[in-house]
């Protein structure tokens, strides 16, 4: 069995009573392997129809399956296609919960390395905005790179303390997910390399850090939004006692329920809190608490509501009839991205086009003018335009739908030339090209963007993004 901390055991023996053998008795068991549909690019039951895995559905979240090791997802063109996530099966559940609605805006306050971002970012269907942050520089590289394969255009992914964005933010956002650094307790079996890092007063130093990052999400709620707060450990320090201390320092806040599955435990006192234990439930630890900001409204209604979504998409629609050109731009760089465009259909409502030393974006709309904040991406990376011609960048292609491009080399994932491009081959496709025999196509597998090639004579050349191209 996992060698765990002997202070460690004490305490779950005093927590968890009765249970704690059977608690216990769950290390000897094999982790549970996990992958979460990505349902921005295909929906649950198109995914099971098309993936030769093993699956079996997780029950308690609508598009999280588990899998078989040896099927190695993400050795698989599907996972490069950006089709599903990897991630731990308890893990699935905060991102899950909290209720997002297209047109809202929603803040992943510690998102990296992406897996609660995603899913959030997901279920906005490229409608109002996503703020993921992390504060660290690294993480929020590969927070970056995944939003980016997930095809989210509406992401503003930031590098900054929560203090610094709480001055920017303040009531902003309708829903917000709080998934805390911690001790990690509850990852112990996925993870030993936690447990061995372990110690009885980090506890008591995450909760600390976690007061204060609650803190400054509560401040940046807009009245009527919804905050999931999660950890992945069993401390009550870090759990049900931030909780309180966030109860107790705003009277405008209040614990809400959550939606209830067999296996889910009650919080140690707060009772509305979920604890998830992996002798109850297949998969890892975790902790999670919704909570609610009481509205200002007199009549009672709630910002997280799907009607109120669908408001303030109709309000923003109203202000952005049509896409805006860039403004102070030379006119030729504008001429060159246009044709580019010309062959695109892809839905840019609600999105301001912009030109920046020859880099071309789409902003979303509802993120506004935000100065003095360090961010990696604000919306969507179209690719540079250079002297006489535009080069798409790979996050283009991954936002785009196979149909929402004119000329496409579309392979099954059986082809081995697949494979090839995804290691960044030239690559025959003189019996697959579509609608254009030369130039820029979109390069698909079964219908899902992987990236962008050009074709000259049968022969396509590889534009995959260098940095993201399978190993041997």
């Amino acid at each position: 069995m996992l060698n765990l901390p002997q202070e460690f055991l004490d305490k779950m023996e005093k927590l968890l009573g009765e249970e704690y053998e059977e608690f216990l008795a769950s290390y000897e068991q094999p982790r549970w392997h996990g992958l979460r549909v990505n349902t921005k690019k295909i929906t649950a039951q198109e995914f099971e129809e098309l993936v030769p895995f093993q699956l079996k559905k997780i029950p308690w979240v609508e598009n999280g399956y588990y899998y078989e090791e040896q099927d190695a997802p993400a050795r698989h063109p599907f996972y490069y296609a950006g089709l599903y996530y990897l991630q731990e099966p308890s893990a699935m559940t905060p991102a899950s919960i909290l209720p997002v609605y297209p047109g809202e805006r929603v803040l992943d306050l510690c998102a990296a390395p992406g897996g609660k971002a995603t899913e959030l970012g997901a279920k906005l269907l490229g409608e109002g905005v996503l703020v993921a942050n992390d504060i660290s520089a690294s993480r929020a590289k590969a927070l970056l790179k995944n939003i980016e394969v997930s095809g989210i255009p509406n992401a503003f992914v930031t590098n900054e303390t929560p203090a610094k964005l709480a001055e920017q933010f303040t009531e902003f956002f309708d829903k917000i997910l709080v998934d805390a650094p911690c001790s990690g307790e509850g990852m112990f079996r996925k993870d030993p390399a936690v447990a061995r890092a372990w110690d009885a007063q980090k506890p008591f130093a995450c909760a600390k850090q976690q007061k204060e990052i609650i803190s400054r999400a509560a401040q940046m709620l807009a009245p009527g939004g919804k905050l999931l707060y999660s950890t992945c450990t069993f401390s009550p320090e870090e759990n049900e006692e931030v909780i309180a201390y966030l109860l107790e320092q705003r009277d405008d806040m209040e614990l809400l329920d959550i939606p209830q599955y067999e296996g889910f435990a009650p919080g140690t006192g707060l009772t509305k809190c979920v604890r998830i234990f992996p002798h109850k439930m297949p998969g890892e630890g975790h902790f999670l608490a919704l909570l609610g900001k009481k509205s200002n409204d007199l009549s009672g209604g709630e910002t997280g509501s799907a009607a109120d979504g669908k408001q303030k998409r109709a309000a923003l629609r109203k202000k952005v009839q049509t896409l805006p050109t860039a403004k102070k731009q030379a006119k030729t760089e504008q001429d060159i991205l246009n044709s580019f465009l010309k062959d695109v259909s892809m839905s840019a409502k609600n999105f301001r086009l912009e030109i920046r030393k020859g880099q071309a974006y789409y902003v979303p709309e509802a993120i506004g003018e935000r100065k003095g904040l360090t961010f990696l991406r604000n919306g969507l990376y179209l690719g540079e335009v250079k002297k006489d011609r535009f080069e798409p960048s790979q996050s283009f292609a991954m936002a785009l739908k196979k149909e929402e491009y004119t000329a496409v080399v579309d392979m099954d994932y059986h082809d081995e030339r697949v494979i090839k491009y995804l290691k960044g081959e030239t690559i025959d496709v003189d019996n697959i090209i579509g609608t254009r025999e030369k130039g820029w196509q979109l390069v698909c597998v079964n219908g899902y963007p992987l990236g962008w090639g050009k074709v000259s004579s049968g022969t396509l050349k590889n534009k995959y993004h260098s940095g993201w191209r399978m190993k041997c």
